[in-house]
């Protein structure tokens, strides 16, 4: 039998495959990671790059909490073109009804060991003096951050290769089987193991798995610096998150290191083109003038849109598949895949190096929708 060319094979080099790609190559493990575009291209190209808590469920606050503190841990390593900031997050309460909302988020995360601070109207107005008068209050979680995606994954993979990890772009992987990938070329490279890492591209390989695109429009401004200077996000996001099959929008704003603002969000399936949509945008910039009037005022530099990989239960797929433990999922992140992927990472070279991790695999485990469909 022929020696195996790598121990795993990472198709995909997003942020989660370049967070798998540096942890698989740092634990002196032989990785390839693969992919058709550039490094941190796709998804992570597109997104807003919010490194956040979220509390959903239990075991998506596990992986958010866990993934923070690792990006906390190595932000002192990361370049200056990352735009790592800790600026914390600010859910916005509009009303009464939103703050009895802010009340539970406090005392679910104080719960857990998570800094937050509550904030009346006057206080509210006091940090973010730029959003409008009248809203209730709202919740800091202070230890949150942002991060520049692309830059990240870059730096990423640029660790990887220094520990050995080959790095191949502009190749398209046709099908993934037992043995490792097989290229559209014809070609094939042997693997112990393949890391499908694909993002919303990642049913052509794994058709099985309930994973639908999500699309999502964001819009840039010119530099305003001190004009925002939290993430923000409106209590109303959450629900619009938890549609699974209706367009919705929702304000949440970021600054941004040079001075600019990150303006979204939308949401919307079975839009499949990357094409910006003006009445999608237009709602989505409504909304915001709801809480910032002012943001009407700035100049916008450019609009684009992203696919986001959505599931069904909010969780992404972390693990082999059932099908044949040598193919490997790491997908369905949809908006949270930048916070994440190092969690995900350390899921995934936790489990195949045998380690204790710090939080338990099960409720991430692709097995969870095996009755969906066989693996081709």
């Amino acid at each position: 039998m022929s020696r195996r060319a790598y121990d795993v094979a990472v198709v995909g080099a997003g942020i989660v495959g370049a967070a798998l790609t540096a942890e698989l190559a740092r634990a002196g493990m032989s990785v390839v990671v693969l992919d058709r575009g550039p490094v941190g291209g796709g998804a992570t190209a597109a997104g807003m790059g919010h490194i956040v808590v979220m509390d959903d469920s239990e075991a998506q606050f596990a992986l958010t909490r866990w993934s923070r503190s690792l990006w906390e841990e190595i932000s002192p390593e990361l370049p200056d073109d990352a735009e790592y900031v800790r600026c914390g997050t600010l859910w916005v309460a509009a009303n009464e009804e939103e703050l009895a909302e802010v009340r539970r988020k406090e005392i679910w995360y104080r719960e857990r060991g998570v800094r937050v601070e509550v904030l009346d109207g006057a206080a509210l107005a006091a940090a973010e003096p730029e959003l409008r008068p009248g809203l209730a209050g709202g919740l800091v979680v202070p230890d949150d951050a942002v991060v520049y995606p692309p830059c990240a994954a870059r730096f990423l993979v640029e660790r990887a290769a220094e520990h050995g990890a080959d790095v191949r772009t502009g190749v398209c992987v046709r099908r993934v089987v037992s043995e490792g990938p097989e290229l559209a070329d014809g070609s094939h490279l042997a693997a112990g193991r393949t890391v499908i890492a694909a993002g919303s591209w990642s049913p052509s390989l794994a058709p099985w798995i309930p994973l639908v695109p999500r699309k999502g429009h964001l819009l840039i401004t010119d530099r305003h610096p001190g004009f925002v200077r939290h993430q923000l996000v409106e209590l109303e996001y959450l629900r619009s998150a938890h549609s699974f099959s209706s367009d919705s929008v929702a304000f949440n704003v970021q600054p941004r290191r040079t001075g600019q603002l990150l303006v979204g969000s939308s949401r919307q399936y079975g839009a499949e083109d990357s094409a910006v949509e003006p009445a999608i945008l237009s709602r989505m910039l409504a909304r915001a003038l709801v809480y910032m009037p002012r943001l009407g005022e700035l100049s916008a530099i450019r609009a684009w849109t992203g696919q986001r990989a959505a599931l069904p239960d909010k969780l992404p797929l972390i693990g082999p598949t059932p099908q044949d433990e040598r193919i490997w999922l790491a997908t369905g992140h949809e908006g949270l895949g930048i916070t994440t992927s190092l969690g995900t990472a350390r899921l995934v070279a936790d489990a195949i190096l045998g380690r204790r991790s710090e939080i338990p695999c099960k409720p991430y485990l692709p097995a969870r929708f095996a009755g969906e469909g066989t693996h081709a």
